[in-house]
């Protein structure tokens, strides 16, 4: 995958997964362990958290349009590495947000 384009976005607009399609199926067992790791990631990275979901239901019976939308998520990964949460074991703990609302 390193030669893939980078993308700045994990999914794609308007993204319709389906369990129903007619594509061509993947192998179940390499899926499930791909959306596993990725759902792993979502404690230090939530803004993976809704492409991971959308992958999750259709975790039964995945196609290629599923393991695309995997792969664009690892690819939305790639370039924002140095992104994320970042828990460290402080005694006294301040949580600080910061939102712009028009």
């Amino acid at each position: 995958m390193s030669n893939y384009k980078l993308v700045s976005t994990p999914v794609e607009c308007r993204v319709k997964l389906s369990k129903h399609e007619d594509k061509e199926r993947v192998n179940q067992t390499f899926f499930k362990s791909l959306v596993g790791s990725l759902r792993y990631l979502i404690c230090t990275r939530p803004n993976i958290l809704f492409g991971i979901g959308l992958l999750s239901r259709n975790i039964e019976v995945p196609t290629m349009n599923h393991l695309m939308t995997a792969k664009r998520i690892l690819r939305y990964m790639k370039v924002t590495l140095n992104f994320g949460l970042l828990y460290s074991p402080l005694k006294e703990f301040k949580l600080v947000s910061y939102g712009n609302s028009d």
